[in-house]
């Protein structure tokens, strides 16, 4: 399959990651609502999108696949699958917001005047009565009670309290979930300079969240928060510069701002910073600088940046290609359950990289990074399925998972999809529905769909035939390099089909596509070359290029090199060599090789004689139809050359060529009905082969043919007629017909 062809595991043991909805309630657990709304916030839309730097044109490696995918939008909801799950989520250890925070178990003096602050209307002692309600610490956790102490202090306009009654509404956990009114408080707090809250309110603009998106206000928001020195924002702002929204595009101001919330420690910046300095973007490419901060936020446990650290290793960025540490790293991300780092292992699985190569395990690790809806792992499942490697074949699944790739608008899978809808393997056949998923990845610029959508066209496969948009699309899978349309526009342009004959574009083309090793292309190239047509004729070139064709395996271009050898042509002569291409050809089926291998044997020529061996080709090329085979087969039986004679079986082998129109074969077969030779005599069917090679100019078909219209053998009596023929035998050189002309025409002259 074109572009495509790469699986499947029973769901186990090795059972792919599920979101851990445990995080919520694990951040009550640690007695901090902060770390509440950061896990929400830190696992929301916005940050899907927050690595920067995403590279441009086809994956070429996991770094650009991974950001490619970190840029997409994955909808809206704060439990949104963003592809971090736990990475980079800010706690206090990781430098989270320190807004109501863990609070120490307070002494029953300290509950009682806390207590009483807040009756008395102190705005700090109801927060802090509030905080503890919410958490459980000191008293009965009780969310009612946490709700109304918090809207107490709130209300009076304190910016703690307003920032963790927002987080209340946000969260849902207390009050009913309500974005609107949490953007509300938020923006009270942030208002008053709270930093948390400016940093929540700006990914909530970024969002949609509570409040019309806008990005200007997102940006102005994380300003306030980043100028206060709080990574996050620091970081947020960053991306923002890379990519311009809310902000002017600035690469440079981004990188600042990333550099301050990586000095910080913060993992998401680290990783961030570090594809800058791998692509250049912002500051100077840097490799070494690249490694030091994927490596920083890698030993985080941020699984993003060990999946990108472990890119480095697989292409041997800024340091010596490394499988081993590839393996290492993406194993590491894998296993937090981070889609690409799923997919990344399992290709080193299929392709033997870093580890031994084993199907089976490619398909596990393909199939939980395809079943968190990552489409390149879902079309690498699907050509799994498809060839049956480390999966049984099951083309049902392939076509499922194709699907569920082209959906999402992976190139290679909507031409994988395609080409099961054309063959109608896994799905009822459609040639219409082929055509239209070969455009969708066709018009994405996939270039072996835009070579598939050019033969439909050429084909009239769910479409008219159209050689104009055949060529159309041709030329755009060959001008991207795809050899196999090189080479199909070459020949188009060689045979005049759709186009204007060209040889010199025909070689072009053909040169491009044969330089790539595409083995059709060279040997065609080598005709080119050897008759002229389009440069300067050249025997030695053509020779080069038809042993290019021929180490592939090609057998035509084989066949070639071995009677280039034999003959000198354009090479020393090497009867040998000549003998060894030859055979490998012949053992192709190319009946020429057959034949030629047949005479080198009979005559001794490289080899020793050996009229068995001779003996075998022939029948090898005779039983392939090839009429010269035939004939001199035919003619082996006839004189018992190798074999007893026999000469109805050299009249079997006669008729066979001669039924090609091979004109000596029909000559014997005449002769040999003429005189009853293997076959019952016939004088009529003699006359019918003979004519047969008269007409192709056999002079003495011709002669023999004027003979029996003189004498009336199998055909009527006429002198005419006879003259005639005798005539043309004679232009042709007889001797003995010119003496019959002489004699014809003297009996016919007046006494």
């Amino acid at each position: 399959m074109d572009g495509a062809a790469l699986w499947h595991s029973s769901r186990g043991a090795g059972s792919p990651p599920t979101r851990d909805t445990s995080l919520l309630s694990g951040a009550l657990r640690m007695k901090n609502i902060a770390a509440l709304v950061l896990v929400a916030i830190f696992m929301s839309p916005a940050f899907s999108r927050v690595v920067p730097d995403p590279a441009t044109g086809q994956q070429k490696g996991a770094i650009e696949h991974l950001e490619k995918l970190a840029v997409q939008r994955q909808g809206d909801g704060a439990d949104a699958g963003s592809g971090l799950e736990q990475s980079g989520i800010p706690t206090e250890e990781t430098g989270g917001f320190k807004a109501f925070e863990s609070q120490p178990a307070q002494p029953e003096a300290n509950l009682r005047d806390t207590r009483a602050g807040a009756e008395r209307g102190d705005a700090a002692a109801q927060n802090l009565l509030g905080e503890m309600y919410a958490t459980g610490r000191g008293v009965v956790q009780d969310l009612v009670q946490a709700e109304r102490w918090l809207r107490k202090a709130a209300d009076q306009g304190y910016a703690p309290a307003q920032f963790n009654l927002g987080a209340m509404y946000y969260s849902g956990i207390g009050l009913a979930r309500d974005l609107v009114q949490a953007a509300s408080w938020f923006a009270k707090a942030a208002d008053q300079g709270f930093a948390q809250a400016q940093v929540i309110l700006g990914v909530m603009y970024i969002n949609h969240q509570g409040v019309a998106q806008d990005p200007v206000a997102a940006a102005a928001w994380l300003r306030k928060a980043a100028d206060q020195g709080v990574a996050q924002a620091q970081y947020l702002l960053g991306v923002l510069y890379s990519s311009g929204e809310g902000v002017p595009r600035d690469p440079a101001q981004a990188v600042s701002w990333l550099r301050k919330a990586a000095d910080q420690g913060f993992a998401l910046a680290e990783n961030s910073l570090g594809a800058n300095y791998l692509y250049g973007q912002g500051v100077p490419q840097d490799y070494a600088q690249a490694e030091r901060w994927l490596r920083q936020a890698a030993n985080q446990g941020l699984a993003l940046a060990q999946n990108n650290l472990g890119a480095m290793y697989q292409n041997g960025r800024g340091q010596a290609q490394d499988y081993e540490q590839a393996v290492l790293w993406f194993r590491k991300a894998a296993e937090q359950g981070l889609a690409l780092g799923q997919f990344n292992l399992g290709g080193m699985y299929e392709f033997g990289h870093g580890e031994a190569r084993d199907y089976g395990q490619a398909a596990v690790w393909y199939l939980r990074a395809a079943e968190q809806g990552l489409g390149q792992a879902q079309n690498r499942l699907g050509a799994l399925y498809e060839t049956g490697q480390g999966v049984a074949p099951d083309l049902a699944q392939a076509a499922l998972w194709y699907r569920k790739a082209a959906d999402q608008g992976v190139a290679q899978a909507q031409n994988n999809l395609a080409t099961l809808y054309e063959s109608g393997k896994g799905v009822t056949q459609d040639a219409a529905l082929a055509l239209d998923w070969y455009r969708k990845s066709a018009e994405q610029g996939f270039a072996p769909a835009q070579f598939n959508l050019g033969v439909s066209y050429a084909k009239g496969r769910g479409v008219a035939v159209d050689e104009a948009q055949a060529l159309v699309w041709t030329r755009k899978a060959a001008e991207q390099g795809l050899a196999q349309a090189e080479y199909n526009l070459g020949v188009s342009y060689y045979g005049g089909k759709g186009l204007d004959q060209d040889f010199a574009q025909a070689h072009q083309w053909l040169s491009r596509a044969a330089g790539q090793g595409h083995a059709e292309a060279q040997f065609t190239l080598a005709l080119m070359i050897g008759k002229g047509q389009g440069v300067e004729r050249d025997p030695a070139q053509a020779f080069l290029w038809w042993r290019k064709a021929a180490e592939q395996g090609h057998a035509r271009a084989q066949f070639n090199v071995g009677i280039a050898l034999a003959k000198g042509r354009g090479v020393t002569q090497d009867e040998r060599e000549a003998v060894e291409w030859l055979r490998r050809a012949a053992e192709q089926g190319v009946a020429e090789a057959q034949f030629n291998l047949a005479q080198v044997y009979a005559r001794g020529m490289g080899v020793s004689p050996d009229e068995a061996e001779a003996l075998s080709w022939l029948r090898k090329a005779a039983e392939q139809g090839f009429a010269l085979a035939q004939y001199n087969l035919g003619v082996t039986y006839a004189e018992g050359r190798g074999v007893p004679r026999d000469e109805a079986q050299a009249v079997s082998w006669y008729r066979k060529a001669a039924e090609q129109g091979f004109g000596q074969a029909e000559f014997n077969l005449a002769t040999n009905y003429y005189n009853g030779r293997g076959v019952t005599q016939d004088y009529t069917e003699a006359a019918v082969w003979f004519r047969k090679a008269a007409d192709r100019g056999d002079a003495n078909a011709q002669f023999n043919l004027a003979t029996m219209y003189l004498s009336g053998q199998g055909v009527r009596q006429d002198s005419a007629e006879a003259l005639s023929w005798f005539r043309k035998a004679a232009g042709k050189g007889s001797t003995a017909a010119r003496d019959a002309v002489q004699k014809l025409e003297s009996a016919e002259a007046p006494k």
